[in-house]
């Protein structure tokens, strides 16, 4: 009798969010069946697992070493079958490219690449002490990050750079105040869900605008 699947019931915002987190922090086994994601932030974690109504342990990673982690691990075919189908793949940090996104759900799904792989940074200018912000997405795959380049200016219509970092062998998607306030204000709205503190962040971001002027990162 063959085995019955199992069925995710997710949808909306909280599976294209969990997409976006699976593209930064997490990975495809190769028993085409098995998804992991991984996070320091263990309450995180069971947040993320009740939200999505998995029923999946959050365990420890790395045991006993100094970067101990935490994990959620997803035993599905049909949901790893549906993550290929969009564009993710085993070992995809060097060799992710356009991945299948709904337009209606590309802000969830930036959410939660940011959450993963993503940082929102504040600090004050030396010279005129204004405060300042940045947002960036770290990526392996030059490829991926070109083509997230291109759809943030699409879907959100803020320009970002894209840096190289040869030390770490990583390309880095930059945005700076004005265009991260315009991401944090889309991506991180009222009632979401994602990682607390990028959320707090992202408030804190969208929500400081003394002395700012128009830029040209900004298309709308």
């Amino acid at each position: 009798m063959p085995h019955k699947r199992k069925e995710l019931k997710i949808e909306g915002p909280n599976l294209w969010y969990l997409v976006g987190l699976i593209t930064s922090d997490g990975s495809l086994s190769s028993d085409g069946r098995h998804i992991d994601i991984t996070s320091k932030d263990r309450g995180f974690l069971i947040a993320l697992k009740e939200q999505s109504g998995l029923i999946n342990k959050v365990c420890v990673k790395n045991r006993g070493k100094q970067h101990q982690a935490y994990r959620i691990q997803i035993a599905n075919r049909d949901f790893y079958d549906f993550l290929l189908s969009i564009g993710l793949m085993q070992n995809k940090s060097l060799i992710l490219g356009a991945l299948k996104i709904p337009n209606q759900y590309f802000v969830d799904f930036l959410r939660g690449l940011i959450d993963g792989d993503g940082s929102i940074r504040r600090w004050v200018h030396p010279s005129n002490k204004r405060e300042q912000w940045s947002l960036r997405i770290y990526s392996g795959s030059e490829t991926f990050v070109k083509w997230l380049d291109n759809a943030v200016e699409t879907f959100i219509k803020v320009k970002g750079k894209i840096h190289k970092d040869t030390s770490r062998n990583i390309c880095v998607l930059k945005y700076g105040k004005m265009a991260a306030r315009e991401i944090s204000q889309k991506c991180y709205y009222k009632g979401c869900f994602g990682l607390e503190r990028k959320i707090e962040l992202a408030k804190g971001c969208h929500s400081s605008y003394m002395g700012w002027k128009q830029s040209k990162t900004v298309l709308s």
